[in-house]
């Protein structure tokens, strides 16, 4: 009996030891699951909200995506095509106060706005939408000046209505002859400027019989202090130049005549518009590099834009009629243009390696290519002239217009 009655006693002990177990087991998962089904209750929200905001960031900015940082180094800005963007421009000709007379295409009776429905799209990367507000914060503090023809001044004053969209610009200076222009963004101290110079060189208008030609003299080796004055202000250039250079003009360097373009003159070699484009962008840099007591400048040159005349020159019945975007494979007979882009590219990169010694930084808004294919985006007639009836602007651009996309593409090169 006695030990009938331990064995009892045992297993009793046992089956109460393994209830224990048992219950300790139920509850360890008991709290591990309310712990997680708390966890779950509390951040499961959040995480549906996360995602969300993500899907509709990602739908807002698949069309324009900064380039990452991998994929921008093999990305060429300017090697791409023009695809619809039915989107159209930041601004209108009538929210931007500031548009010139002569570039408000629509003022002046231009119907169709197909040519501001498309936009630039490199092949390897995408180019964002413009963003005044990450332009100024770059620029925050700074001085950008737009140096050269009035292709520089049209850039400039796209830059400026671009910009308005957020903040409205102060008008600070401006000569007798509107030849130089400055802005101020009081809110973010940025200053804007046009300076022109069509030369980028000292030059002085020839006269004959008390007439002005039309030709100029040009020293090669004298930059114009018009704008080489005020070098030490600058932080940011934007040069512009070289439909000036396609005139009878007469070439010196020291005060010795050393050629001309289209002078046709006994004993005077043509030396022809490249070797003055030439020797004007070297002694543009030059002087750059060579600036005392200036700050480290931020240098971009912007290759030769192509004008699109039809069916004659500019005084002979020539037009631009089109309103879109023509193929690679239509331009034909612009030998003339990727010449003196040629000579931009290669004065640029000279440039380059010597300023690297002296903390300066040259780059190339290269918009020759782009460009050539935009014949839809000239005034045409519809630029306001009333003396000049039935001439057709196929070299400036209308605003707002493709031109837009230079400082989208300048935007890129500075943020």
């Amino acid at each position: 009996m006695a030990s009938a009655s331990k064995y009892r006693n045992h297993i009793f002990k046992k089956e109460r030891l393994q209830n224990m177990v048992n219950a300790a087991l139920v509850l360890f998962y008991t709290v591990v699951l309310t712990v997680l089904f708390s966890f779950y209750l509390l951040f499961y929200p959040r995480t549906i909200n996360y995602t969300t905001n993500i899907i509709q960031e990602f739908n807002q900015t698949t069309v324009f995506t900064q380039p990452h940082k991998n994929d921008s180094r093999n990305c060429n800005l300017f090697k791409g095509q023009w695809i619809p963007d039915r989107r159209g421009s930041l601004y209108t000709n009538f929210s931007c106060t500031t548009i010139p007379y002569k570039r408000n295409c629509f003022l002046h009776g231009r119907e169709d706005r197909d040519f501001l429905e498309w936009r630039w799209k490199p092949d390897q990367c995408e180019l964002p939408r413009f963003s005044p507000k990450t332009f100024l914060s770059v620029v925050q503090g700074k001085t950008m000046a737009f140096i050269g023809d009035s292709i520089a001044r049209n850039q400039m004053e796209s830059l400026l209505c671009l910009l308005s969209t957020i903040e409205t610009p102060k008008e600070v200076d401006k000569d007798a002859e509107d030849l130089y222009r400055t802005w101020e963004f009081p809110k973010h101290n940025f200053t804007l400027m046009a300076l022109w110079s069509q030369f980028l060189v000292t030059a002085t208008e020839r006269v004959f019989n008390g007439s002005a030609t039309g030709g100029f003299d040009l020293q090669l080796d004298k930059v114009d202090q018009n704008w080489s004055e005020k070098l030490r202000l600058m932080d940011y250039i934007i040069f512009s130049d070289a439909h000036w250079f396609f005139r009878q003009n007469y070439l010196y360097e020291g005060r010795n005549l050393i050629g001309c373009v289209y002078c046709q003159a006994p004993n005077v070699t043509d030396l022809g518009p490249s070797f003055a484009i030439q020797r004007a962008f070297q002694a543009a840099f030059k002087q750059i590099n060579e600036c005392d007591n200036c700050k480290k400048i931020f240098t971009v040159l912007r290759t030769f834009s192509p004008s699109h005349f039809e069916n004659g020159t500019w005084n002979t019945g020539g037009g631009c009629n089109r309103t879109r975007p023509i193929g690679k494979e239509d331009v034909v007979g612009r030998d003339s243009d990727w010449e003196y882009r040629k000579i931009q590219v290669e004065q640029i990169a000279m440039a380059r390696k010597i300023g690297e010694y002296r903390g300066n930084r040259f780059e190339i808004l290269d918009i020759t290519e782009i460009m050539v294919i935009r014949p839809d985006g000239h005034p045409g007639v519809y630029w306001g002239n009333q003396w000049m009836k039935g001439y057709s602007d196929c070299i400036h651009w209308c605003l707002p217009g493709p031109i837009d996309t230079w400082n989208q593409l300048l935007l890129e090169m500075i943020n």
